[in-house]
C-alpha cells in the first residue's frame, strides 16, 4: 500500500496551491489593470496629438488646410515609424508623411465634438488602435467647415508594454512566491517541531532509551503524551502482573504433583495403579513445564528495552560445552556489536537456549551463532537477524514443512532434532519475526534462521 503524505507534506501542498491562486489571480488582475491602463495612457496620448494640429492648423480663403510645420511627435514624419495622422472634409484629405503608401481607416466621419477610440483594426500594416475627433472650423467668412482628425498608432506599441510589463510581473510574482513558500516551509518546520520531538521521544522509548514520553510538549500534545505514558505504565504493569500470576500457578501446580509422587514413593509394591498413577504425575508434570513455558512468552513489546546478545549467548554457551564437554564441540561468535534484541530476557534465553542446545546436541565438532542488526533507512527501532548453524546430518528436505508445522501438543516430543521447536515458535511469532530451516551454506549440517524486522 502506498504510504501516506505527512502532515508536513500536506500542508505544504494546501498552503502552495492557495498561494498559487492567489498569486495567479492577482497576477491576472494586475495584468489586466495594466492593459487597460495602457489602452487609456494611448488614448490620452492620441487625443494630445490631435489637440496639437488643431492648435497649429488653420483653414485660409480658398479652403485648403494648413497644418503645423513641426508635428507634435517627429515619428509623424518618419515612414514605417507606427504613428500615423490624418485629416478629412469636404474637399480635404491629408495624411503625415508616416503615412503614405498606407491604406489606413481614415473614412470615419464625426459629428463636432464627438471622440471615437477603437481597435485594434486590421490594416495591410497589421492592427492599429485609432483615435478620431470631430470638429467644426468656422472660417473668416463666417462658414462652418466640418472636420475630423484622426491619429493612429500600431498595436506592436501596446504589445511591447505589456510584454515588458507581463515579463517583469510574472518575475516579481516567482521571487514572491518562493519567498512566500521558503517562509511557509520555515513556518511548518518550527509549527510541526512538537509533532517531530514527539515521534522521536517515542523512537527512544522503543528501542528503551527512555522509560517514558517527557513533559514538554505544548499543552495541545499534553493529552495524548499523556495517554501513551499510560499505556506505556499500563502495559509494563500488567506484563510483570502476568509473569507473577504464571510464577504463582507454577508454584501452585508443582507443590501438589511433588506431594502425589512422594506419596507414590512410599507405597509398597509394585503394581500396575501404581505405576499407571506415577506415570500420569510425571505426563503432568512435564505438561505444567511445557505450557507454562509456553505462557511465559512475553511476546512483543511495543516499548521494551534493548538487550545485548553475546552476554547471553555465552552464559548458554558456557553451560553447554559443560553439558557436552566429552564431544570437544566448538561454538563460535559472529555477533554485531550493535545487535540488540528488544523484548524480554526471558524470551531471549529460551529462543537462543533451545536453538543453541539442538546445535550442540547434532553437531560433530562445529556450531556458529551468527546475530546481525537490521537499520534499514527510515526505521524507527532496529531489527535482529539471528543464524544458529552446525555441521550435524542435517535435515533432509521433506521433513523441513513438517517440522515447522504448527500445533504440537505439549505432551509431544518432537523427534529428530528435539529443540523445542513449538516453544521457539511461539515466540518468534509472538514478537511478530519468522524462522527458516536450511541447509547451512558453511557448515553443511542444519541452520535455524530467526528474523525479526525492524520497527517503521
Amino acid at each position: 500500500m502506498r504510504r501516506a503524505l505527512s502532515l508536513q507534506t500536506r500542508l505544504l501542498w494546501a498552503a502552495s496551491l492557495a498561494l498559487a491562486a492567489f498569486l495567479g489571480a492577482t497576477g491576472y488582475a494586475l495584468d489586466q489593470a495594466f492593459k487597460r491602463s495602457a489602452l487609456q495612457a494611448m488614448r490620452d496620448r492620441m487625443q494630445s496629438y490631435v489637440w496639437a494640429y488643431l492648435s497649429g492648423s488653420d483653414i485660409n480663403v480658398r479652403g485648403d488646410l494648413i497644418l503645423p510645420d513641426i508635428p507634435p511627435e517627429p515619428r509623424f514624419e518618419r515612414p514605417q515609424s507606427g504613428l500615423y495622422a490624418g485629416v478629412v472634409g469636404p474637399g480635404i484629405e491629408w495624411r503625415s508623411a508616416s503615412a503614405l503608401g498606407r491604406q489606413l481607416p481614415f473614412e470615419l466621419r464625426l459629428e463636432p465634438g464627438r471622440t471615437q477610440f477603437d481597435g485594434p483594426i486590421e490594416t495591410n500594416v497589421g492592427g492599429i488602435y485609432r483615435f478620431a475627433q470631430g470638429v467644426a472650423w468656422e472660417m473668416t467668412n463666417g462658414k462652418e467647415v466640418q472636420l475630423t482628425f484622426f491619429v493612429a498608432e500600431h498595436e506592436a506599441v501596446l504589445k511591447r508594454q505589456v510584454t515588458v510589463y507581463r515579463r517583469t510581473l510574472f518575475a516579481h510574482l516567482a521571487t514572491s512566491a518562493l519567498m512566500l513558500l521558503l517562509v511557509q516551509l520555515l513556518m511548518l518546520r518550527w509549527s510541526l517541531r512538537p509533532l517531530r520531538q514527539v515521534t522521536n521521544d517515542l523512537a527512544r522509548v522503543e528501542r528503551g532509551e527512555r522509560d517514558a514520553l517527557p513533559d514538554r510538549y505544548p499543552r495541545e500534545l499534553s493529552p495524548l503524551t499523556s495517554s501513551i505514558n499510560d499505556i506505556i505504565a499500563d502495559e509494563r504493569e500488567q506484563r510483570l502482573r502476568y509473569r507473577n500470576t504464571l510464577g504463582d500457578l507454577a508454584h501452585s501446580l508443582k507443590t501438589p504433583l511433588a506431594v502425589i509422587r512422594g506419596q507414590l514413593d512410599q507405597v509398597e509394591g509394585d503394581n500396575e495403579t501404581r505405576r499407571t498413577i506415577a506415570e500420569q504425575v510425571r505426563r503432568m508434570d512435564e505438561l505444567v513445564a511445557y505450557q507454562l513455558a509456553r505462557a511465559a512468552a512475553s511476546g512483543h513489546a511495543t516499548f521494551a528495552a534493548p538487550i545485548e546478545i553475546e552476554r547471553h549467548a555465552e552464559a548458554i554457551v558456557s553451560g553447554l560445552e559443560k553439558v557436552y564437554a566429552g564431544r570437544g564441540i566448538l561454538c563460535e561468535f559472529e555477533i554485531d556489536p550493535q545487535a540488540r534484541f528488544y523484548g524480554e530476557t526471558g524470551d531471549l534465553l529460551e529462543l537462543l537456549g533451545n536453538l543453541l542446545e539442538n546445535a550442540f546436541k547434532w553437531a560433530k565438532g562445529r556450531v556458529v551463532l551468527q546475530a546481525t542488526r537490521l537499520n534499514p533507512p527510515g526505521t524507527r527501532r532496529p531489527g535482529l537477524d539471528l543464524c544458529v548453524d552446525d555441521d550435524g546430518p542435517g535435515i533432509p528436505a521433506d521433513r523441513i514443512e513438517s517440522l515447522l508445522q504448527r500445533g504440537v501438543r505439549g505432551d509431544e516430543r518432537v523427534q529428530g532434532h528435539g529443540i523445542g521447536l513449538s516453544i521457539v515458535q511461539d515466540i518468534i511469532k509472538s514478537y511478530r519475526g519468522s524462522l527458516r530451516v536450511e541447509a547451512s551454506p558453511e557448515l553443511g549440517g542444519a541452520r535455524f534462521h530467526v528474523r525479526f524486522e525492524a520497527t517503521r
